[in-house]
């Protein structure tokens, strides 16, 4: 607890994992190919392609084309999927041996037939975050703030593992090494070591978009750092809630159209009935994933746990304003 953040909670819930290891494969299957999509979906969307959940979907696992979309918007897809790939090919290492060489491969990946002279290539020229006031480092100094990088990397051995992972993100994105898609080689250099380390990867919302940019800025200019931990953590802690939720047979996970529940389908789930999920979601205590062209609310397999818990505060008699304090 370097920062002075508590972790047990992600600690303990890591260890109800590790007690189902080594998990059945077609559960690994299942959830593998769910996150895919939507660590590849999240973070293309936070940086602001417009490719849907399912058209991304469909981009990765089928190839195929989806009209009004940019050639870009494609490669943004097809590429994070494969580097993400690749860096799952990695999760045998340890964190301390990561190298420049692997970050640049990352970068090259995301950046592959987009922006090819600058892919795997650290930035020459000055840059600025759009709408931030955040000065970022003279391209000069990129080389030697990377080695520095690399060798606190080798060095760390106190922090907790969620710790290390999201330190790891915020010292790269404010290094920006790059010249474009610094975010996404980070969340994705993030994940990496969250899955070296037997956790599962974090997803960063696209709903959680302005926070999540608007905790890293807020520690970049020299304030604290837990409204970004915190969202890091939450974000660990509800990969590990679908993990086990899936454990226990309560969700199926499916690599395309049962990936997120309609209000009559969580209803079923949880054995609530629709105007209760209705009304919950209404008083914020349920979060939407998406909403249909037709007006159908979609939730992601998360909530199926938040109603669980929810239930049980019910039932001590919690009241619905204390719960949401609670939840927060």
């Amino acid at each position: 607890m370097v920062h002075g953040m508590d972790y047990s909670h992600l600690t303990e819930k890591k260890k109800q994992l590790d007690q189902h290891r080594p998990l059945p494969d077609a559960l690994i299957a299942n959830l593998d190919d769910w996150f895919r999509i939507e660590l590849t979906f999240t973070s293309n969307a936070i940086e602001g392609n417009t490719l849907t959940r399912r058209e991304t979907a469909l981009v990765v696992e089928k190839g195929i084309t989806v009209g009004g979309k940019t050639l870009s918007e494609h490669l943004e897809a097809t590429n994070h999927a494969q580097a993400l790939d690749w860096v799952q090919e990695q999760i045998g290492r340890k964190p301390q041996i990561i190298s420049e060489r692997d970050i640049l491969t990352i970068h090259d990946i995301i950046l592959k037939g987009i922006d090819d002279t600058n892919s795997g290539r650290y930035r020459s020229i000055p840059v600025r975050i759009s709408g931030s006031g955040v000065v970022l480092p003279n391209p000069f100094k990129v080389p030697d703030l990377m080695a520095d990088y690399i060798s606190w990397i080798k060095q760390e051995k106190k922090m907790h593992p969620v710790e290390l992972a999201a330190e790891m993100h915020y010292r790269l994105v404010t290094i920006h090494p790059f010249v474009d898609g610094n975010g996404r080689t980070a969340r994705l250099l993030m994940n990496m070591v969250l899955l070296m380390q037997g956790y599962p990867a974090a997803i960063i919302r696209k709903r959680d978009r302005l926070a999540y940019i608007g905790a890293l800025e807020k520690a970049q200019l020299g304030g604290s750092k837990e409204d970004y931990l915190k969202l890091i953590s939450k974000a660990v802690g509800r990969s590990l809630d679908i993990y086990l939720t899936a454990l226990k047979g309560e969700v199926h996970v499916s690599s395309d159209e049962g990936r997120l529940f309609k209000i009559g389908e969580l209803a079923k789930q949880v054995g609530e009935n629709n105007s209760t999920i209705r009304h919950w979601t209404k008083e914020g205590l349920l979060e939407v994933a998406e909403i249909t062209k037709s007006g159908y609310q979609l939730y992601g397999p998360e909530m199926v746990s938040r109603v669980k818990h929810i239930q049980t505060l019910k039932k001590q008699r919690y009241t619905l304003q204390e719960i949401r304090i609670k939840l927060d």
